[in-house]
């Protein structure tokens, strides 16, 4: 921490950092500047520098520096400021000047080993090189390079070929061309990693919209079959009680008891829905088993007070027979909305005939009424979702929806829902017996069960 006399505490540590390394990214080329000027005085001050002085320690201004040393340590320098825009040129244009420097000999007047700090500024070319390429290419490069001064610092050089000089030219050039393919790599990491990240968020976040709008159309579904169908009866009941209000007020009194009953009702599901929405956290069990083919006389039993005159055709089910949960309750929302329809436009005294058929490989499931005109066309036109709910259910489980209407008149609605094979439906049925959940789709195995619920997965291999 500095303190400001007029601003007071100023944080100087990772924070001014940051603000230095976001400056220095925002200004390139002026930092190439700062390191060919950084290199330039590197170069002299080793040119100058005796290593061998008094007691083995190095002694600095113990040389002097030739013209011929510093023309070629500007020249060499000056290339670096193009290093990001021309990284091959410029590595070559240092690699020539110093090979020039270590092939001419000593100048006048100057040290036999003074030429080797010519090298720094092909170091710093070749790191940006190694930096800036692919691995092929920077270790190509960088082998070239390393071969070359060294060689030539050995071949040249008046001192043994073994001379700590000339290993310090191997080892820097080659560290150099490490030390770039290094952070070349690890940028690359860097970058790779970002992206993964990025687009798993964009997966993540495409995901939980498609979620949501499946949730948002589950939740349309339900909430159109459990209150179109209650309000239907209600409305049929309702004219019924107007019309013989006056002359049958005995009658009258039993539509409107049915249309009490109706409203109680959809008022109830509709309690549980909402409040099965509201919930926070995981919503607890339902304390009814959801609807089925096995209350389907109930359902029934309801349009017939309703005036409808409904005729049930269902072939009674294998020994042992289970049908999933889930294609139970669409065989009984299909009949649900179905005969809602029937009631909603063709009226009280229709007839309409349910035949419901357990064959081997699928459940049928065909709802047909005698009313004249009726269409798809007709019954859309309202702006129901009742006819798109049983498509969009049916294929949800692998299913047909075939609806429209018939010759002779009235209009017919046929699903067919495909079973599971024989042995699944026997486990679910042992399933049921024993309390443990049914079985899921075919190559998937049992990850969880508990309070919690049931979860599938895929099979291990």
């Amino acid at each position: 921490m500095t303190t400001n006399p007029a601003t007071g505490p100023r944080d100087s540590g990772p924070g001014a950092l940051c603000a230095l390394r976001r400056t220095l990214r925002a200004h390139p080329y002026a930092v190439d500047v700062l390191i060919a000027a950084g290199t330039f005085v590197v170069i002299l001050l080793g040119a100058a520098t005796e290593p061998y002085g008094r007691g083995g320690y190095p002694r600095f201004g113990e040389r002097e520096l030739s013209a011929q040393t510093v023309l070629l340590a500007l020249v060499s320098c000056a290339t670096l400021v193009l290093r990001r825009r021309a990284p091959m040129p410029v590595l070559g244009a240092t690699v020539l000047v110093a090979l020039v420097s270590l092939a001419g000999g000593p100048y006048a007047g100057s040290a036999p080993d003074s030429r080797s700090p010519l090298v720094i500024a092909a170091v710093v070319a070749l790191y940006t090189v190694s930096n800036r390429t692919d691995r092929l290419t920077s270790w190509r490069v960088g082998a070239v390079t390393v071969v070359a001064l060294t060689a030539a610092a050995m071949v040249f050089g008046t001192r043994p070929w073994y001379a700590q000089e000339n290993i310090g030219i191997l080892a820097w050039t080659g560290l150099a061309a490490a030390a770039g393919e290094a952070v070349r790599s690890r940028r690359a990491f860097i970058d790779a990693m970002r992206e993964r990240a990025e687009r798993a968020e964009r997966t993540r976040e495409e995901e939980a919209r498609r979620r949501v709008a499946e949730e948002r159309m589950r939740i349309a579904r339900e909430l159109h079959d459990v209150v179109a169908h209650h309000i239907a009866l209600v409305n049929v009941q309702a004219g019924v009680a107007s019309h013989v209000m006056d002359q049958r007020p005995d009658q009258a009194k039993q539509a409107l008891a049915h249309v009490r009953e109706a409203s109680r009702n959809a008022l109830d599901e509709l309690q549980t829905t909402v409040g099965l929405l509201r919930q926070s956290g995981d919503s607890t069990a339902p304390t009814e088993p959801a609807p089925g083919l096995a209350v389907l006389d109930e359902l029934v039993a309801g349009f017939r007070h309703a005036g409808m005159d409904v005729e049930v055709e269902e072939a009674p089910p294998e020994p042992g027979a289970q049908v999933p949960s889930a294609i139970d309750l669409t065989a009984y929302r299909v009949v649900q909305e179905a005969l809602t329809n029937v009631q909603k436009h063709v009226g009280t005294g229709a007839h309409a005939r349910v035949r419901i058929d357990r064959g081997a490989d699928a459940l049928e499931v065909e709802v047909a009424d005698d009313g004249a005109g009726v269409t798809e066309s007709a019954v859309d036109s309202g702006g129901g979702h009742g006819l798109v709910g049983m498509r969009e259910r049916a294929a949800a489980l692998g299913g047909e929806c075939e609806t429209g209407p018939l010759p002779g008149g009235g209009f017919h609605v046929r699903v067919r829902l495909p079973l599971p094979p024989g042995g699944a439906r026997r486990q679910a049925a042992r399933a049921a017996e024993s309390g443990l959940p049914e079985p899921g789709p075919p190559g998937t195995e049992l990850s969880r069960y508990g309070p919690g619920g049931t979860e599938w997965k895929e099979a291990a291999e």
